[in-house]
């Protein structure tokens, strides 16, 4: 695999903004139809000039997009992008709960958010009519329990969350999440965690034997006790930026995601991932449109375009990342299908969760748990 994938630093150093100057053309390739103004739930209508509808403003997870996609997705609608990029679900339902809802057409929730954002009305239902290549996913994608049916999401990726280390830097390789504090004295100061409540909640949980779902009081009280006890090994809780120091040497473990692990062993290949023994999560980040989205067309062909086996294809040999795409997975290359990291074994599988979502009550108690473990 090259070299040149770019890492998250290096894309979020390439500002949306430059792309404003991409050229327009048309190749041909139907990307939907006009979608309907009503939806069946009651949502208003949203009044588009004819700016917006040549404009399309995308809410993701950096690594996602690249200039290449952006610019072809250009090329094929007329439709500029621009992205902009949150490092965790509840930083995105925030921003949309204050009205964030409105500037976006397209947003990247993973699983277990779709499912609050559809309760707190910030999803419009999808028009299947209007949406090519849901056929073209595993079975398991097209009827997912966060969601039955896909009525508000479409699946873009999945994966695991795990441990990158540098294997050429620790006597003994990790291989659960106990690790970390029973070789705390030797991580001290080189090991970070994810920003990511329910993350890093869940290791804590799964550390100790308990579902990286429990919302049992005495547990989610002994989880946070655990981590407590870890906070003074930790260099930092962060979902993006381990990247730069554990490719200078400066950590030595990082709670992350497989497809990073991926990319990141490219640069330095004594960079592996582990996916913890006792379990961990399994997780889909999804493609979905806010109810108040200000170019509903554009959602739909953005939708389309990803859709597309070759698009997908080729953005995951540069980006590396597992998709639901059956047809897409097809035109991958041998090395990638068969590469465990991206695509674990049943297995591992088997030992993951998939995040639940949690009542607001129980959303209000991770809360609390979570700013007081990021202030001890």
């Amino acid at each position: 695999m090259s070299s040149a994938t770019p890492t998250r630093r290096q894309f979020l150093k390439q500002s949306a903004a430059a792309l404003s100057g991409l050229a327009l053309s048309s190749c041909g390739w139907t990307l939907g139809g006009q979608p309907s103004p009503d939806i069946d739930d009651d949502s208003p209508t949203v009044a588009v000039d004819s700016t917006a509808a040549n404009e399309l403003f995308i809410y993701t997870w950096a690594d996602y997009t690249d200039a290449d996609l952006l610019r072809s997705f250009t090329e094929q609608t007329g439709i500029r992008v621009i992205v902009d990029i949150y490092d965790s679900n509840e930083a995105m339902l925030a921003k949309m709960q204050a009205g964030g809802g409105s500037s976006y057409s397209i947003i990247y929730p993973s699983d277990y958010m779709v499912g609050r954002m559809a309760q707190l009305q910030l999803l419009r239902p999808l028009e299947r009519s209007q949406i090519q290549g849901l056929d073209n996913l595993f079975e398991k994608f097209q009827n997912p329990e966060y969601d039955p049916g896909n009525r508000y999401s479409v699946p873009f990726t999945w994966g695991t969350t795990g441990l990158i280390y540098n294997s050429a830097r620790l006597s003994t390789p990790p291989d659960d999440w106990e690790y970390l504090w029973t070789h705390q004295s030797e991580l001290s100061r080189r090991l970070t965690l994810m920003n990511d409540v329910r993350e890093v909640m869940g290791a804590g949980l799964r550390s100790l034997g308990y579902s990286y779902n429990s919302t049992d009081p005495a547990q989610l009280r002994a989880a946070y006790e655990h981590l407590v006890n870890l906070k003074p090994a930790l260099a930092n809780f962060t979902t993006d930026g381990w990247r730069d120091l554990i490719l200078a040497g400066d950590l030595e473990v990082a709670m992350g995601f497989s497809f990073d692990a991926l990319s990141v062993s490219d640069e330095n290949p004594d960079l592996e991932y582990v996916v913890p023994m006792s379990g961990s999560s399994l997780w889909t980040d999804t493609m979905v449109i806010p109810r108040n989205a200000p170019n509903v067309q554009g959602a739909y062909a953005w939708i389309n375009f990803m859709f597309q086996p070759q698009v997908t294809a080729d953005l995951i040999e540069r980006l590396y990342f597992a998709t639901p795409n059956r047809a897409a997975y097809n035109l991958l290359s041998q090395e990638l299908r068969e590469n465990p990291t991206l695509f674990p074994s049943e297995s591992v599988l088997e030992r993951c969760e998939g995040i639940l979502p949690l009542s607001r009550e129980e959303e209000r108690k991770f809360a609390r748990y979570w700013i007081r473990l990021r202030s001890v």
